[in-house]
Order: structure tokens, then C-alpha cells, then sequence
């Protein structure tokens, strides 16, 4: 199997992978948008106990739950950078958000994984920007890790940021 990178205009919840990823707030507490949507998904209860268990986790840095009532096995929670001008570290914080979430999914043995474009809700990242780094954080690893294959899906909702997505996988492939 040839690891890929592929986005889908699809809820994340509704993804049959090994493991998806929750954007995340710092104290792992249900929030909205897309972090709503997992804990809803996931059982609330269940999730928040788990997230409560683990306690904290700094931007950047990811950490694991089981999956509970959704498809995927495990629900990876990492926090992105809230967008401050991009000249407090942003790019590198959420470089390695990806970076931590996949090594995470690489020692649980996950072969499939699907993000939201993380940072780009309401910690206003900007999306064109956030797909950049997504997509060179996702390919690094990728090519760091040549011997362990990984299905990587983007999970979007709308159309523009599909299109935004999809050109900025076709610019890191040329």
C-alpha cells in the first residue's frame, strides 16, 4: 500500500478510518463546530471522562481517546494555534499538531486517519494558509516514514475549501 493524501466534502464523524482527529481545545473540554460534532458523536459522557482523565494538552501537542460510538477506533485530540498575525510561532505550532497527531497514529498501528483543516474555524486561521501547512506537515511525514503506509483524508464541509485543498495537494506534487 502507497500512503495518500486524499479531502473529501464529508462529516468526519461519519469516517470509517482507524482514527480521526478532534481540533481540540487545551483543557480537551467538548467545545463546538467540529469538536461538538465528535463529542456528540462519540458519546459525551463517555469522551468527556476519557479527555478528563488526560487532563491537558498544550498547542501542538496531541493526545488519544477510543473512538466509543463512532467508526473510527481512536479520536487523536490535537490543538492548533489560535491566529494571532502569524508572528507567534502559528505556522510551526500547527505544523506540529499534524506532525504529533500522526506519529500518535503511527504508534497505535493506524494505517487510515482523517483531519478537519485544523485552526481554521474559530481560532481564524487563515484556510489558504492552514492548507499549506497541513499538506507539507502530512507529505513530511509521509516521506519521513516511507516504510509505514497511511491513508490521510482531509474532511471538509464546503466546496471552496475542497478547491482550496485539492490545488494545494496538486502544487506539493508537481
Amino acid at each position: 500500500m502507497k500512503s495518500t493524501i486524499e479531502i473529501k466534502q464529508i462529516d468526519i464523524t461519519d469516517l470509517n478510518v482507524d482514527a480521526i482527529v478532534n481540533a481540540a481545545n487545551s483543557r480537551l473540554l467538548e467545545g463546538g463546530g467540529v469538536c461538538g460534532a465528535i463529542f456528540s458523536k462519540a458519546g459525551s459522557n463517555e469522551l468527556a471522562n476519557a479527555c478528563s482523565a488526560i487532563g491537558t494538552c498544550k498547542t501542538g501537542n496531541a493526545v488519544i481517546t477510543p473512538g466509543f460510538n463512532l467508526p473510527a477506533k481512536y479520536i487523536i485530540h490535537t490543538v492548533g494555534p489560535i491566529w494571532q498575525g502569524g508572528d507567534n510561532n502559528e505556522a510551526e505550532l500547527l505544523y506540529t499538531a499534524y506532525k504529533k497527531s500522526l506519529n500518535l497514529a503511527k504508534e497505535n498501528d493506524c494505517h487510515s486517519i482523517a483531519f478537519p483543516l485544523i485552526s481554521s474555524g474559530i481560532y481564524g486561521y487563515p484556510k489558504s494558509q492552514a492548507w499549506e501547512v497541513a499538506i507539507q506537515s502530512c507529505n513530511d511525514f509521509i516521506n519521513d516514514n516511507s516504510d509505514y503506509p497511511i491513508s490521510i483524508t482531509f474532511a471538509v464541509l464546503s466546496d471552496k475549501s475542497k478547491e482550496m485543498g485539492e490545488k494545494t495537494i496538486s502544487k506539493h506534487m508537481e
